[in-house]
């Protein structure tokens, strides 16, 4: 339903071009509109059309910038920092302890284990998932992550290294099986 136009005490419909529109051959308005009235409309209308343009303009660019953030590699170092500036200026660092933090974390390791509890086996890429629960999952992960990247952090912790020391320690507890 078309919502109609108050201007100047005349409630009139909204055109798609408000230029081809002339109230003086009308017979449905019932009145006379001047040419400065009939070249407001058509101002108002191009203005909305600039808008409009602007606005998807804006959207674009952001959903532009959405992808470049996703295409960017981001490191622990990077994360752990942005973690601390978070924590901090939310007052919160006297909250991050160990203790608290691998609870948290075990608290979110909880709700990821939720989303797979009922699914059964499920295939490798999730083709059989919706879009939201692949995204809902997305979240749970990160939260996981960002709570590992911080308990860390507050223990001293390098995760890189430290993972990267464990995948040698287990390549030499596991060996490649040789093939004859």
């Amino acid at each position: 339903m078309l919502s109609l136009i108050n201007f100047y005490g005349y409630n009139i419909p909204p055109f798609a071009n408000v230029k081809k529109f002339s109230p003086l051959k009308s017979k449905t308005f019932g009145f006379f509109a001047s040419n400065k009235s009939h070249t407001y409309l058509a101002n108002m209308e191009e203005e909305s059309n600039k808008s409009h343009i602007y606005l998807a303009n804006m959207e674009q660019e952001r959903k532009d910038e959405v992808l470049q953030e996703r295409s960017m590699d981001i490191s622990l170092k990077d994360l752990s920092k942005q973690l601390e500036d978070f924590a901090k200026v939310r007052n919160w660092e006297k909250y991050h302890s160990p203790r608290n933090l691998l609870l948290a974390m075990v608290g979110e390791v909880g709700e990821l284990s939720e989303i797979f509890q009922w699914r059964g086996e499920v295939d490798k890429g999730l083709p059989n998932w919706e879009e939201s629960d692949k995204e809902h999952l997305g979240e749970e992960l990160s939260d996981v992550l960002l709570y590992l990247i911080r308990l860390a952090d507050i223990c001293g912790i390098d995760l890189g290294d430290a993972a990267a020391k464990k995948m040698i320690k287990n390549s030499i507890k596991y060996p490649e099986p040789k093939v004859f």
